[in-house]
């Protein structure tokens, strides 16, 4: 299992945590030491597509040009962005075995998790 992020970011803290406190071994992967590849987002993005893996909360995405911000309409489009700024994915994706199990953090989703 992976757990993919950026260690200072306070939703992968929370993950991490959950996971330690229910003994789940994983990989933690940092996108800085770890960049994101172009299959790997591929993959993701064909299982949740680009809506639920951007991340437009953060300040990353706030601080893009309006145009950059308006031409993000699908997949490719934002696969280029997430490519170029892997922040403004919404984080952590979990994964195992190649299969996204969630993303973001959420106690309830993570509770209802078969693994």
């Amino acid at each position: 299992m992976k757990l993919y992020g950026i260690p200072n970011c306070g939703t992968v803290k929370k993950a991490r945590t959950w996971l330690d406190e229910h003994g789940i071994v994983y990989e933690f992967m940092d996108f800085k030491k770890h960049p994101v590849t172009d299959a790997l987002l591929s993959g993701w993005l064909k299982q949740f597509g680009w809506q639920r893996l951007l991340k437009k909360t953060g300040p990353t995405w706030g601080q893009l040009p309006e145009a950059v911000k308006n031409s993000i309409k699908d997949d490719k489009s934002a696969m280029a962005l997430m490519l170029d700024k892997p922040n403004v994915i919404k984080r952590p994706v979990l994964e195992n075995k190649g299969k996204v199990l969630a993303t973001g953090f959420n106690i309830t989703d993570y509770e209802k998790l078969d693994i």
